[in-house]
C-alpha cells in the first residue's frame, strides 16, 4: 500500500509555498535523557504548521474547472490557513467555514492569507454541514485535512526532506496523529526507505482514535475527544491514512495533559519557540517512550507540527507543566483544627518546598488542607511524601492525577456550606465565543437554585464550567433534560473525592 505514494511524494508539488524546514539538535532534552534528541521544525512553515504541504498539493492537481468553481474547506485550525495560502498562491477563491467558537487569532491569520472567512455554528460538525451545503451550491470543491491521497503524499514530504537531512540510522520518529495525514504520509516513506526505524504515533489519552484503531483491528469511532490538543481532536482516523497506518506505525504512545504542557516548556527551553499542543505531542511521546523503554545513545526525533498557540492559554500550561514533569505533588491532607497545627505540618514535610498551600476553616474538629509539594523530577518522592506524612498520623488524598481537582478544586477551596442541602454537581464542556456565558445562565432558569460556579477562560474554543445546583432526588430527571436540550456536554461528578472533600457536604 505504501508503495504507491512513493512516486506521488517525490512529485508532490509543495515548495511553492513551503520551506525546507530545518532539523535542530535538542540540547537540553539530549542531556536530560542520555539519547541524541532532534526536532524536525515544521512549526517554522509560513502558516507555523505543516498542513499547507498537503493542501497545496491537492489544490495544485485539480482541474481548471475546479479550478475556476474555487475551493471550500471546513476547520478552525491549521488546515485553514494551508488552505488559504495554497489558494491565494494559485490564484485561486478559497472559502473557509470555521465555528464561531474559532479563536479571532486563527479567524484574522486565515483573512490574511486571502481567504473568504464564514463562521458558522458552534462545533466543527456544524461548519462541516454548511461546506457540504455550498458545495452542491456552487460546485467547490472540497479539501479534505487529511484523508486524501494528494493530502497525505504532500505531507510525505516532510519524512522525504528528514531522510536526507539526515543520514545517520534513527531509532524511531515520533509523529502527532489526528486523522492521520502527516503519519500515513511519512510512515509510506519511510518505510520504504528505512524499514529498521520505527514509526510512533503520538495521540492524547483523550483523543486517541489511531490507538483504539490498531487495538480493535478495524476504524473506531470515539463517543468524544478531548478539547486541550485541539488540532488533534479527531473521532475516527482516516479511511485511506487507515490503509497505511494499520501495516506501518509501529506503535502509538498515548500522553496525559499535563505531559503535553511539559513538553510545551520543554521545547520552549531547547529552542525558545512555543508549540501549541499538538504541536508538542511528539516530544511528551518522545519522553514517555524513552522512560519506559531506558534507551540510552539513541537518534530519535520528534515533529514538531505547529505553532499556533493562542496567547491565554499559556496560563493554563504554566499551571500544568510541574504536575506534567512529575515534580510537584498536588495533596489533600486533613490536619487537626488547633493552634500549631500549620507549623507542625510544614515541620512534617521536612523543608520540601511548598508550591501552592490552599486552606479555610472548615469545622472545629479539622482542616482540609490542598496543597503542592515540589519533588524530584520522574515523581521520585511522590509515594514518600505521602507515606511519611501518613506515618505520622495524616490523612493524605493523592490529588495529582485528578483533573477535576486541578481544573476547578485548587481555586474554589473555601470550606464547606452546611446549608446548601441536595447539591448535584456537573462539569460541563463550554464553547467559547461572545455572549455564550451568559447564555447558558439564562438557560438554566429560576425553577432551581445554583449553589455553586466556576468557570475560567484559557484562551482555547472551548472551556470547562464546574457548577453545583440544589436540585431534590425527584426532580433530577426534569433537571438533566433541561441539561439536554441546553445542548452542552455534561458529566455528573458528584461523587468525586476532591469535591467532596473541600465543598461537597
Amino acid at each position: 500500500m505504501p508503495d504507491r505514494y512513493i512516486r506521488q511524494i517525490l512529485d508532490a508539488r509543495v515548495y511553492d509555498v513551503a520551506i525546507e524546514s530545518p532539523v535542530t539538535h535538542a540540547r537540553n532534552l539530549t542531556r536530560r535523557f542520555g539519547n541524541n534528541i532532534f526536532f524536525k521544525r515544521e512549526d517554522l512553515q509560513p502558516v507555523f504548521s505543516f498542513k499547507l504541504r498537503g493542501a497545496y498539493n491537492k489544490i495544485s492537481q485539480l482541474s481548471d474547472a475546479q479550478k475556476a468553481c474555487g475551493v471550500i474547506a471546513a476547520s478552525a485550525g491549521n488546515h485553514a490557513q494551508g488552505v488559504a495560502l495554497a489558494a491565494t498562491q494559485l490564484g485561486i477563491h478559497a472559502t473557509i467555514v470555521m465555528p464561531r467558537t474559532t479563536p479571532e487569532i486563527k479567524v484574522n491569520s486565515v483573512r490574511n492569507h486571502g481567504a473568504e472567512v464564514v463562521l458558522i455554528g458552534d462545533a466543527f460538525d456544524e461548519a462541516a454541514a454548511y461546506a457540504q451545503e455550498q458545495i452542491e451550491k456552487h460546485g467547490y470543491t472540497y479539501i479534505h485535512p487529511y484523508d486524501d491521497p494528494a493530502t497525505i503524499a504532500g505531507q510525505g514530504t516532510v519524512a522525504m526532506e528528514l531522510l536526507w537531512q539526515f543520514t545517520k540510522p534513527i531509532h524511531a520518529v515520533f509523529i502527532p496523529v489526528g486523522g492521520g495525514g502527516l503519519i500515513a504520509g511519512m510512515a509510506a516513506y519511510i518505510k520504504y526507505l528505512r524499514p529498521e526505524t520505527r514509526v510512533i504515533g503520538v495521540e492524547p489519552e483523550d483523543s486517541a482514535c489511531l490507538s483504539e484503531a490498531l487495538k480493535a483491528g478495524r476504524r473506531v469511532t470515539l463517543p468524544q475527544v478531548g478539547i486541550f490538543a485541539d488540532g488533534v481532536a479527531v473521532k475516527q482516523i482516516g479511511r485511506h491514512t487507515w490503509d497505511v497506518c494499520k501495516d506501518h506505525v509501529d506503535e502509538v504512545v498515548t500522553v496525559t495533559t499535563d505531559e503535553i504542557c511539559a513538553a510545551i516548556k520543554d521545547v520552549f527551553e531547547d529552542t525558545r519557540s512555543i508549540q501549541e499542543p499538538a504541536g508538542a505531542l511528539s516530544v511528551a511521546g518522545l519522553k514517555k517512550y524513552v522512560q519506559r523503554q531506558g534507551l540510552e545513545d539513541e537518534n530519535l526525533i520528534g515533529v514538531l507540527s505547529g505553532a499556533n498557540m493562542n496567547f491565554d492559554r499559556l496560563r493554563y500550561v504554566s499551571e500544568r507543566t510541574e504536575v506534567g514533569e512529575q515534580r510537584e505533588a498536588i495533596l489533600a491532607v486533613t490536619i487537626p483544627e488547633e493552634p500549631g497545627s500549620f507549623s507542625r505540618f510544614i515541620q512534617a514535610l521536612r523543608k520540601r518546598n511548598i508550591t501552592e498551600f490552599n486552606y479555610r476553616y472548615s469545622s472545629a474538629d479539622e482542616a482540609h488542607i490542598f496543597v503542592g509539594v515540589q519533588i524530584q523530577a520522574g515523581g521520585l518522592g511522590r509515594n514518600e511524601v505521602v507515606t511519611e506524612l501518613g506515618d505520622l498520623g495524616y490523612p493524605v488524598l493523592d490529588l495529582t492525577d485528578n483533573d477535576l481537582a486541578k481544573q476547578h478544586i485548587r481555586h474554589m477551596v473555601g470550606g464547606h456550606a452546611p446549608s446548601v442541602t441536595n447539591e448535584k454537581v456537573f462539569q460541563f464542556t463550554f464553547p467559547e465565543r461572545p455572549g455564550a456565558l451568559i447564555t447558558f445562565l439564562m438557560s438554566l432558569g429560576s425553577r432551581w437554585n445554583i449553589s455553586m460556579f466556576h468557570y475560567r477562560n484559557h484562551g482555547a474554543a472551548y472551556s470547562r464550567i464546574l457548577m453545583g445546583a440544589q436540585v431534590e432526588d425527584e426532580e433530577l430527571g426534569d433537571f438533566r433534560a433541561m441539561l439536554d436540550e441546553i445542548g452542552f456536554e455534561y458529566e455528573e461528578i458528584g461523587d468525586d473525592p476532591a469535591y467532596r472533600l473541600f465543598l461537597g457536604q
